[in-house]
């Protein structure tokens, strides 16, 4: 077992996947492989409002990728290491160039706040690195923000607001108010909302924006309350998604006639809140565990790892990304970042999660996004039985077009 560097003070919780099982295919000599070891690091929230979305989840579905080539490819083994970024920029890029220059890192997956992710991306623009973003939404990562070595691979904010949003407006809700958290993905969300709620026909009427991981929403829930908004968005996510429900709940809210908008809500959160509370909520997710056979086998493999805990979107998407990832260093035979960066886009991605998905020039990657609304104590009849599936949402309708993109390596 190799640990990672601990030499970045509160940075790094760094272990190895410990694995040498030799797969079946060419001979070890011909495989093109840096340092003999192909190195993942996961790099996301291990002990903040994030980390029950991302944390040790994420790292323990990138290890069951690995697993499921053998623990190596043509004899070089495949080792995961994972770090704490603890949502600062400044912690996930020094990582990031730790990782890539001294520990050998090949591809970092990486989650958390939009603003670390972003950042992180930006140092594996510069060395030409492979990086793939699972666990954040912002959709710059794929825009003015690209990476020719990148991946966006499960959601985002346009995502978000052309599942939710759109189908709130279509239901009635025509007038908004956002709660807002402060920073990259927040202020995304909440603009790519904003425009679909008035592409739509309806109107936004303000927004309050609240700091990341803030224990206290009252004046916030007051000002979206005083707004008389049919739909109070909550451009939030995490441990501030749950926070906000449940003191608008306390402050009866939704019973005096309001509904919230849980415009990123994982199933983590739903479990916190109780359905009790969730239930009615419309979400938009790219993954649930109960959807078929496989996802209920990937699911089951999880939470025998996890004490029962049920995987998120997230989770599985890292879990998707470092499988298509090892496929594509196998049939590329080498780990040269451009040379399996290209194979990943030339290769369809189908696995226990994405059917079909493509990664597009801009980096991302086209996939069949869900609206799914939270069932009512009633409904569910086992535990994590939470989703009922509205409707599938094709990836062209999902995401945003070409013909409007930013990234700087398209452009004409």
């Amino acid at each position: 077992m190799r640990k990672a560097s601990t030499a970045l003070a509160g940075g790094l919780l760094a272990a190895a996947l410990a694995a040498g099982t030799l797969t079946a295919g060419a001979p070890a000599a011909h495989a093109q492989i840096s340092d003999d070891v192909i190195r993942i690091g996961v790099m996301n929230d291990q002990s903040g409002l994030y980390a029950d979305i991302t944390g040790q989840g994420e790292v323990t579905a990138v290890r069951m990728a690995a697993e499921a080539m053998g623990g190596a490819i043509d004899g070089r083994k495949i080792e995961v290491i994972f770090a704490d970024n603890q949502n600062k920029p400044d912690i996930g890029s020094n990582i990031a160039r730790q990782w890539y220059d001294q520990e050998k890192v090949d591809l970092i997956i990486v989650g958390g706040a939009s603003s670390v992710t972003l950042a992180v991306q930006a140092v594996a623009r510069e060395k030409g690195r492979i990086n793939i973003v699972s666990a954040a939404a912002a959709s710059d990562h794929t825009n003015k923000a690209c990476s020719p070595t990148a991946a966006h691979w499960t959601y985002d904010t346009t995502a978000l607001a052309n599942g939710t949003g759109k189908a709130l407006v279509q239901e009635g809700g025509d007038s908004w108010f956002f709660l807002t958290a402060d920073y990259a993905f927040g202020h995304a969300l909440e603009r790519e909302t904003g425009e679909a709620v008035r592409a739509g026909g309806g109107k936004v009427l303000g927004s309050v924006r609240h700091p990341l991981n803030t224990p206290d929403f009252s004046s916030f829930l007051l000002q979206a309350q005083g707004s008389g908004a049919k739909i109070i968005g909550l451009a939030n996510a995490g441990g501030d998604t749950i926070n906000s429900i449940k003191q608008a709940s306390e402050f009866g809210i939704v019973q005096a006639g309001q509904r919230l908008a849980g415009l990123l809500v994982f199933i983590t959160d739903v479990h916190s809140l109780g359905l009790k509370t969730a239930q009615g909520l419309v979400i938009t997710t790219a993954f649930y565990w109960d959807q078929n056979d496989e996802t209920r086998a990937w699911a089951k493999s999880f939470m025998e790892r996890m004490n029962g805990k049920a995987p998120t979107m997230v989770q599985a998407g890292s879990g998707s990304a470092a499988l298509h990832y090892l496929r594509a260093v196998k049939a590329a035979g080498t780990d040269d970042a451009s040379k399996v960066m290209a194979q990943m886009r030339a290769t369809k991605i189908n696995d226990f999660m994405t059917k079909d998905g493509w990664i597009r020039e801009d980096g991302r990657v086209m996939r069949t996004m869900y609206l799914a609304q939270v069932k009512s104590p009633a409904e569910s009849t086992g535990p994590f039985d939470y989703y009922k599936i509205l409707r599938s949402i094709p990836a062209e309708e999902a995401f945003r077009s070409l013909d409007i993109t930013e990234c700087p390596h398209l452009k004409k």
